[in-house]
Parts: structure tokens; sequence; C-alpha cells
């Protein structure tokens, strides 16, 4: 009898896994588990506690009826350090839970990252009289879905539930606010900014982990986005992310990633199927891909794919905006979705890197502010809102990420009403490129290069020395497509883009793929300059054509003058 699957937090299947059946204080049988993950079992039906283990992996064991409806999923658990805080985001005086995995004491310290990295406090170390108390256990099945829930079996309970936990059936798996149950907890500094976790352990293994802390009122005038939407698109941790399994887990683990994923075993879109069968992602997962090694500084260069594009290339921003002395808040993209961020608190409003997934209700309150109150915005990133995303819960988000034709993300024909799209978003809600100005092409993608001045007379060059046809940013931090300011993926021009729109530099990239620099005002004396590349802000700090620009752009905006 297939009993089910056991695997890893990746979803791979693991093999040699012990399971010992017990049923009424007797042990009926073990099995093990075969190259697929698969556990076979020739038990009677009944209710069973199975104890689960193998070496390198935290044990554990599960309440389980057989047969069940379908092959249960056991999830274990590698004997690796991971970690996030919960909430991700918090407004200053708020406060978070630290979750931490980790199989061995470990010492955690808060840091906050802007031009250097600076040490906020000692949280303390910890450690437990059980052996590896400090180890999490995961849920079985699709906990991509619903999240890990860490700190909620064995720690010390204070819990009442308040309003929010009640509208989500007080489980605290889906509840953003402060209604904490135990001691692992931590209060968020006045200061707001992008801070990090630090765990460190007594064999030397190092973790962090981001905390993005909002003020409790505006402090600046300047108001700075963190693309926290995207950091949990690409967030595979527990085997789903929108490119891994965008949909759901498939019914067996992975055996080997190039063979068994549709990501590499067919030529259609990993986005073939109708928005609705995409499964909601959980923020409540570590996120491996925005750890930033201990030894690494601002000015280092970013290594990594994921890091590229991901916290650590929007924290060399920070630490430009710190170093030139822009006084600025930070913010999560949900607190700007649910209305957290008052943009009218603001003059200026920064987006940045990789803003990728944005909500409907985000792009309108920005869109409004810059079209009705005069908003000014920068978009110093590329593939900016082109994707819609929906939120099930403060805890999850869910993709609409359906593109009809295979081939691509630009002007697609949606075969349910024939009409021609210029990117997800523009089918979901209308083309990115009214508010940007670009949008998003496959042109140009995973190359890097200069840009090339097309309008020198233009203020933004002002105080540059460049002229038309002159190249500039061309140093970077960025590793993964190294070459210059204009790259990684690149936005562009549009029949969308607002006829006003001037039209300012082009990256030099291959096939004619290079972001395209634009410009342009709003009758309520609003404005948005963008860039359209990833790569920009892995420039900001080592290029000092592309630092000038910026800085030229946020002094006319804050000086609140009608640029002409």
């Amino acid at each position: 009898m297939l009993i089910g699957y056991v695997s890893d937090e990746n979803y791979s299947a693991l093999l040699d896994v012990v399971l010992e059946f017990e049923r009424d204080g007797k042990s009926i049988t073990i099995a093990r588990s075969s190259p697929t993950g698969a556990i076979h079992a020739d038990i009677p039906h009944g209710d069973y506690r199975i104890i689960i283990a193998k070496p390198g992996f935290g044990s554990k064991h599960v309440q389980l009826r057989i047969p069940s409806d379908k092959p249960c999923q056991f999830r274990l658990l590698s004997d690796s350090l991971y970690g996030y805080a919960w909430p991700k985001w918090v407004t200053s005086g708020q406060k978070s839970e630290f979750r931490v995995h980790s199989n061995e004491p470990y010492h955690l310290t808060l840091w906050r990252y802007g031009l250097k990295k600076e040490l906020v406090k000692s949280i303390g170390w910890f450690d437990e009289h059980g052996p590896l108390a400090n180890s999490q256990t995961l849920p079985d099945g699709d906990f991509t879905q619903t999240g890990v829930g860490w700190n909620r079996f064995g720690f010390s309970k204070k819990y009442q539930p308040n309003d929010e936990c009640r509208e989500h059936g007080s489980n605290t798996l889906n509840c953003t606010s402060q209604c904490f149950f135990q001691s692992q907890v931590v209060t968020a500094p006045e200061r707001s900014g992008l801070y990090y976790f630090h765990a460190e352990t007594t064999s030397g293994k190092f973790l962090s982990f981001p905390w993005v802390v909002a003020p409790a009122k505006a402090q600046a005038k300047i108001a700075v986005l963190a693309s926290t939407n995207t950091w949990n698109a690409y967030n595979n941790f527990g085997g789903r992310s929108n490119y891994i399994n965008p949909t759901q887990l498939p019914p067996r683990p992975t055996v080997r990633a190039r063979q068994d994923l549709s990501r590499y075993t067919t030529q259609q879109s990993v986005w073939s199927s109708p928005n609705s069968e995409y499964a909601p992602l959980s923020f409540d997962r570590p996120e491996p891909f925005n750890y930033i090694p201990k030894d690494i500084q601002v000015t280092d260069p970013i290594r990594g794919r994921q890091a590229c594009h991901l916290a650590e290339t929007e924290w060399r921003l920070l630490g430009w905006l710190e170093r030139e002395k822009f006084n600025h808040d930070f913010y999560s993209d949900y607190q700007l979705h649910s209305g957290q961020l008052d943009l009218d608190a603001y003059q200026v409003l920064i987006i940045s890197t990789h803003p990728e997934y944005w909500s409907k209700d985000a792009y309108l309150r920005v869109k409004q502010w810059v079209f009705e109150r005069g908003g000014k915005l920068l978009y110093l990133g590329g593939n900016g809102i082109d994707c819609k995303v929906e939120f099930p819960n403060p805890a999850s988000m869910k993709c609409n990420t359906w593109l009809p034709n295979p081939a691509g993300a630009l002007e697609f024909i949606d075969p349910a009403d024939g009409k021609r799209y210029e990117c997800r978003f523009h089918n979901q809600v209308e083309a990115p490129a009214q508010l940007l100005g670009v949008i998003f092409t496959e042109t140009g993608i995973a190359t890097a290069a200069p840009f090339r001045v097309a309008d020198a007379a233009h203020w933004i060059f002002s105080g540059t020395g460049l002229k038309n046809g002159d190249v500039f940013g061309t140093n970077s931090l960025h590793e993964r497509c190294p070459g210059g300011a204009s790259g990684h993926e690149t936005d562009k021009r549009t029949a969308s883009t607002p006829k006003n729109t001037a039209f300012l530099a082009q990256g030099l990239n291959v096939n004619n793929g290079g972001a395209e620099i634009v410009y342009h005002e709003t009758e309520s004396g609003g404005a948005v300059f963008s860039v359209g590349s990833i790569t920009w802000p892995a420039c900001i700090l080592v290029d000092e054509p592309i630092s000038k620009i910026t800085r030229n752009v946020l002094d006319r905006f804050l000086a609140n003058k009608a640029a002409k």
C-alpha cells in the first residue's frame, strides 16, 4: 500500500527515511522510503502514530489515519540554519517574533543596514535544556500555501487572539498583528529602515534575515518601497515559488530538477495555466534568497544570482541615500497596498530594483497621487509592475500570472477577448506604462551595458559634463549581469506611454534591448522619472554619472519645482 512520499524543505525526494508505525502503543511495522521518496507498507486500516527519522534531518512524529484520501506528503527539515521575522514588516514600536531553526545554540543580534551595518542591539543567546530544542518542524503537505508557522510547538505560550486573529479564525499563521504568544519577540526601533537579524551558532554557522521597519508617522520627505512581493514571488522555500511549481506542488517530490520540473522540461511558459489555478504563496516562510553574508559591505560586489535583484541590491540604494544625506522612510509593498503608507505625507516615492509584483490597489494609489495630487515618483528599477497580485489575507499573496501565449511577456493577444496586451498587469488592470512611461520587454534580458545620452540638454544631466552620444553607467556591483547600468531586465516605451514623455537615454544592450530612461509630468504638478533597469541600484554607489543623475532628480523633486 502506498502511504505517501517524504521530502525535504525544497520538496526534494528523500531516500532511506525510516518510518515506524505505532498503534495502541505498539510498533506495527517499519518502512523505508524509496528513491522517489515513496513509502509503502502493508498494514491494517486505522489510526497510527508515525515516527519519522533520517540522519541530517530533524525527527518528528505525526498522527495519520490510513488509508487517507490521497498519499500523504511527509516533510522533514534538514539540519540547516534558517530564520525569519514574523511579521516581516512592522511600524516602529510594534513587535515581531524571530523564528529560528537551529540544531545548536545561537546568538542573535539586530542590525540596521544603511551606508554601514550598524549594530542595534544584542538580543541574546538561545539554547534549551532538551536536545535539539531550537530546531523547528515543517508541516506536512504544501506549506508554501499556509506557511510554516514556527514557534507554535513546545514554546511557552500566553496567547489572547485580537480582532484580526478572530477574523482569520484565531489562526496565528494568518495573523500579522501584535497578539504574540511566546518570548521570542523584538520591538521595532524608532528609526525606519532595512534591518537584519544575525544568528551565529557555537560552531560558527551564520544566518541573516531581513525585517522592514516603517515609521509610526512620516519622518522624512522621501518614502522608499521594499519589493517584498517580489521577494515572496521568488522564494521557493517549500518547493514552490512563482517560478518553480507555480500552481501547486506536483504529486511526487523532485528527484532531479532538470528532469522533473516543468520549468526545464517543456518549452511552454511556466505561467500557461489560468489565473484561478495558482495557489497562494505564504509570506510565513524563511527567505534564503535574502541572506546577506556577514562580511559583505554595501560597496562590495553583489554575489549570487538572486542577490542581484532582491533585498541585497535594494540595500545598495538605501546606502547611497544615506551617503548623499537624503533622509527617507522605508515601507513594504503590503503597507502601500493597505494604506499604511500615507503617500500624501511625502513629496517623493522611490521604487527600485525589481518591483515586479503589485496589487491593483497599490498601483491606483500611486497613480492617483502622481496624476491628481502632484506626487513625485522615481522608478529606479526594471520589470516593474508587470504582474498583479492579490492578498487572500495579510500573510499570503496570489499571483495573477497567466500568459496566454507561451512566447513571452510583451504584446500578447488574449484569446478570450482578442485584445492585445503589453504585459500581464495590462491584462488585469491597465498598462503600467501609463504611469511609469516604460514596460518590461524580453529583449536585452540577462545582459548589461552602459547607457548612451540622447538628450544632454535635459536638466537630469546637469553637472555631469555628458553630451549627446556620450556613454555613462559603466561601473557596476552587479555580478550576475556585469557590464553596466542598463541590464538584467530592461523596460522600454510603448503605445501606452504618455505623449509628453521625454526620452533621455538608452542602454547599449544587444538586440536593441537597452533600457530607456524617460521623464514625464502631470497636470497636477506630479512627475515620474524612470530608468527601466534592474542594475541601476547596483551602480549608484560606484558610478559617478548614475549617482549625479539620481541626485539631480531628487534635488529637483524635493525643491518642488516645476521641472521643464
